[in-house]
């Protein structure tokens, strides 16, 4: 039977409903009033010192272990006020028992305890970029729910996620972390996650604080190289890597990171451009900022800063209000406010912001309020976390080729040779950045296809390869098998420790000898399904041009193989799309189909004399942004719009009609881009814009419906106005980037 519901994701959808809009306003702007009156009479009591104990984070994972001097000093520090928040401290035990030290303190405020929750807490899901290929909203909210819930039920007040860094570069590692290159769909999935992470209002004990990193511009390190320069045009800046961040902040996320880059020559950490000028000025921003794990100090190795105390001073005035492991402001901060070089009035402020968060989460009444052992056991094996993060796997997978219906798998499989060095992975398949995750307990690609299969097929194994190195010595047991069988699943990829932080790579090709693996398999005669499993676009030519079928499982988390089987064997019919290029060659990234036309466009690639392209190389991706395959087909027909001319004030409908012409029921994304074809700032060949995401049964048609206002066809100009300038937009509705279906124009009015 082919998927035709999502039950669980409705029934844990019912979580995330909060209070109704009723009276809710009211509530929020008398807690506030009462929480700002709280924070300035505590202000008025704290010491000099204890005001920059509160702008101080360190890490605690040696704390609650054996013995040691940084133990007893932090211990110390702890109960003297001298530390405001926590990172890699959880379970109820430990919050519990460091929070009571903390409340030793003069004035007994609680700490915060903070963790890197990115993709789940103990239940792991897709990692980001996998949950944002199934470019479903809901899903997205869901899986940082399922994650706050759990860490919040372990003493957890905040996640170091989302991060929502727009990123076209695959060779930098983390891209894995968030929702691709797509400007328009990092805001939404932004939103998304912070909804999810933090609930309807900060203080319920299933909802933790999200925090919106990395400010800003990460993404584009040049050369795709961690903690590298950033350099760019502040129009660049703010058309494609700001506008997440605004989103975030719009959804009310309750802090910001900054990030390790410099922008334009200036560490981000001492940006007062980014952070005093645009998130507390221009955008009013009520939260507040923490370092990256070390990014004040690294001013000095980047040649911004003498030493440590200039670090912290730059850092301090420049809007930056916490320090994250940086040994910075602890030690000088206080010495540099006395001697006049940072105003008391901006520590001030710092406090304040941290303060204030403290008291929204309930701290002040209850400090012990998330560390309630009975909730913990009961929400960490509460089985429903495990159905949400299979049916979210499974919306992330995304079909890249299958040809003569290669997939799904049935009957007619008899046998099913289970090939490759990720068939019997666990571990690997929770990718990076795991918290509390008992590895031994995720379901492998082994697990969840025998256990699919049952009696009804018979399924082999062999590994045939290793993920690197070269050794072909598993080679002929693999061919071996695969005569045998009616089909091969191969399963290749990466390994959980080569996408993440630190994890850039020069070469993106799939790594040792799995591409070879491929062929030799190939070469039996014997249908191949290629299943890759990666936490960045990779590139797999030999692969991409001669399997049968290749279905892209990211890194799918602790239900993976489950959600693997499901998607392999038609339960559930497949609809994730890409949220990146994926390229044919590392020589043309960064890559995104937001290109531009130039003076020279290629318009035949059999005629690229003096244009705009390689002579070694095609300028098009080997997959583009948007491509996701079905089971079933789809026809875009009968394309409207409600008035082909607008003015400024006027939303134009755009309406077309999609049918479910297949044999199976199927969910489909429909792609809304438009170009502006004349304008005072060249635009890209296209922008996405909007897009929905419906479920058909067979023969079923819907009538779908896109509004077009001035705000989506504005932009920044040279002055950093954004405008929507009178002139003809191209509009074009499709299944992908590059394959548009139904185009018209659009006229704005002067």
């Amino acid at each position: 039977m082919l998927y035709r519901s999502a039950k669980p994701l409705l029934v844990l959808g019912a979580l995330l409903l909060g209070a109704g809009p009723h009276g809710l306003a009211q509530k929020k702007a008398a807690a506030l009033a009462s929480v700002e009156q709280r924070v300035a009479a505590l202000l008025q009591q704290m010491t000099l010192e204890e005001k920059v104990g509160q702008l101080v984070q360190y890490s605690g994972r040696e704390l609650t272990g054996p013995a040691s001097n940084r133990k007893t000093d932090l211990l110390n520090s702890i109960r003297e006020g001298r530390v405001g928040s926590m990172l890699n401290v959880k379970g109820v035990a430990d919050t519990r028992a460091i929070q009571a030290e903390a409340l030793k303190s003069r004035l007994h405020i609680p700490l915060l305890f903070g963790l890197d929750v990115i993709h789940g807490y103990q239940t792991v899901f897709p990692v980001p970029l996998g949950e944002a290929a199934s470019w479903d909203l809901a899903a997205i909210r869901l899986s940082a729910h399922v994650a706050a819930r759990e860490a919040a039920a372990s003493g957890i007040h905040w996640t170091f996620a989302p991060m929502v860094d727009v990123g076209r570069d695959p060779r930098w590692g983390r891209v894995m972390e968030g929702a691709g290159e797509d400007t328009y769909l990092g805001s939404q999935i932004a939103r998304a996650r912070v909804l999810g992470f933090q609930g309807e209002q900060l203080g319920s004990t299933d909802a933790i604080m999200a925090c919106a990193k990395h400010f800003a511009a990460y993404g584009a390190a040049i050369a795709g190289r961690d903690y590298n320069a950033v350099d760019m045009s502040e129009q660049q800046l703010w058309e494609t890597y700001l506008p997440p961040f605004k989103a975030a902040a719009d959804a009310g996320v309750a802090t910001f990171m900054n990030s390790f880059n410099t922008l334009n020559g200036v560490p981000a950490t001492a940006s007062a451009h980014l952070q005093r000028d645009i998130l507390k000025g221009q955008w009013n921003y009520p939260g507040f900022v923490v370092s990256d794990w070390g990014s004040i100090r690294e001013m000095v190795p980047w040649g911004y800063a003498p030493s440590v105390v200039e670090a912290a001073q730059a850092a301090m005035t420049a809007g930056n209000d916490m320090d994250m492991e940086n040994d910075a402001y602890g030690p000088h901060l206080a010495q540099l406010v006395q001697s006049g070089q940072v105003p008391a009035a901006q520590v001030d402020d710092a406090v304040r912001r941290i303060l204030r968060k403290k008291f929204e989460l309930g701290l002040f009444d209850d400090p012990y309020k998330f560390s309630d052992l009975k909730r913990e056991k009961q929400v960490l094996r509460d089985p429903s976390h495990r159905q949400a993060a299979r049916e979210v796997a499974r919306k992330s997978m995304v079909l890249l080729k299958n040809e003569n219906h290669a997939l799904p798998l049935g009957p007619q499989q008899r046998t099913i040779a289970l090939i490759g060095p990720l068939a019997k992975a666990k571990r690997d398949l929770a990718g990076s950045w795991t918290v509390m995750a008992d590895t031994t307990q995720i379901v492998s690609p082994w697990d969840g296809l025998t256990e699919r299969a049952g009696k009804k097929a018979r399924v082999l194994y062999a590994r045939g390869a290793e993920v690197t190195g070269t050794s072909r010595a598993g080679f002929e047991q693999a061919v071996a098998t695969a005569r045998q069988a009616d089909v091969v699943v191969l399963c290749l990829g990466e390994t959980w420790d080569m996408t993440g932080e630190a994890k850039s790579r020069a070469d993106i090709s799939l790594p040792g000898a799995q591409q070879e693996l491929f062929a030799a398999l190939k070469a039996t005669g014997k249908p191949v399904v290629v299943v890759l499993m990666a936490g960045r676009p990779l590139i797999f030519n030999t692969i991409a041009e001669q399997a049968d079928a290749i279905l892209y499982a990211w890194f799918p988390g602790s239900e993976g193989g489950h959600a693997l089987a499901d998607v392999l064997y038609g339960d559930y019919n497949p609809a994730g799309k890409l949220p990146s290029t994926f390229p044919r060659s590392v020589g043309q990234l960064p890559l995104s189909y937001q290109q531009y036309n130039t003076g020279r466009p290629v318009t035949n690639p059999k005629n690229i004399t003096y244009r705009s392209a390689y002579i070694d190389e095609l300028n098009t991706p080997r997959y583009a942004f948007g491509h996701g395959l079905s089971y079933t087909s789809f026809r875009y027909a009968d394309l409207q719009l409600s008035q082909p001319t607008m003015r400024a004030t006027d939303k134009v409908q755009v309406q077309f009609r999609l049918t479910n012409t297949g044999p199976v029921a199927g969910e489909e994304v429909m792609q809304l881009y438009l170009r502006d074809l004349v304008s005072s700032v060249v635009r890209p060949v296209k922008e996405l814009k909007d897009f929905r995401k419906v479920l058909l049964g067979p023969g079923q048609s819907q009538i779908i419906s896109f509004t077009i206002d001035q705000d989506k066809l504005a932009f920044y100009n040279a002055q950093l106005q954004r405008v929507a300038e009178p002139g003809e937009f191209q509009l074009m509705i499709g299944s992908s980037s590059d394959d548009i279906r139904l185009e018209s124009k659009l006229v704005l009015a002067p």
